[in-house]
């Protein structure tokens, strides 16, 4: 599977978010592979009405119904099309017990949850929480032009010792259909990706690349 963050890029925000996800959709719908999108809060109710493809949020708070100003309440991420969200990335890094508690209200209302590590070893840590996918990415490369498929590879191999294959995803630096293919070879399920398709010249193209690594 191929995930994309939209994080708050120009690029991929309100009109342009939009656009970008019909792409996404587009190349899902061509290719057949399995491809979905982590969006801003503000934008995933247009989305998620518009695409087939799977919706997330980049982020919900541990907050029920009542008095929780400017927090993201689960029952309205789900309510707004989400099927699931991304929790502790590294730009919103969170404390355990935050995790915790948020990946129970998750839970309760039928969301499901990507969880952000940094290390192998962190994301084996997070097990316990029971995620639906523990995403494994070195900080020092996200953002970067050298993908943790090419870079350490042996991060993945452990990963997929430490978590298992079923619910490992792997990031930071993924730009092509042969980071994908190693990722995948190493272990890996899928990619969380971000700035190799949200700031591309041509997203559709990037997309196409990138799919053809799950075959």
């Amino acid at each position: 599977m191929i995930v994309t963050n939209f994080k708050t890029y120009e690029s991929a925000t309100a009109e342009a978010a939009l656009s970008l996800a019909k792409i996404h959709a587009e190349v899902a719908q061509q290719t057949g592979a399995t491809i979905q999108i982590a969006v801003q809060a503000l934008d995933l109710s247009e989305i998620a009405q518009s695409v087939s493809i799977p919706v997330w949020i980049q982020h919900i708070d541990p907050v029920d119904y009542g008095s929780s100003t400017g927090h993201i309440l689960p029952e309205a991420a789900k309510a707004h099309g989400a099927v699931g969200t991304i929790l502790n990335h590294s730009e919103r890094r969170l404390e355990r017990g935050v995790i915790k508690a948020t990946i129970e209200r998750a839970k309760e209302v039928g969301l499901a949850v990507i969880l952000c590590a940094e290390t192998p070893e962190e994301g084996a840590s997070f097990l316990e929480f029971d995620p639906d996918f523990i995403a494994i990415e070195p900080p020092e490369l996200i953002g970067g032009e050298v993908s943790v498929s090419t870079a350490q590879p042996e991060i993945i191999i452990n990963a997929a010792k430490l978590i298992g294959s079923e619910k490992l995803l792997v990031g930071a630096g993924v730009k092509n259909g042969e980071d994908v293919r190693i990722a995948k070879k190493l272990g890996a399920k899928g990619v969380l990706l971000a700035s190799g398709v949200t700031k591309a010249v041509d997203p559709k193209a990037v997309l196409l690349d990138l799919a053809s690594g799950l075959q």
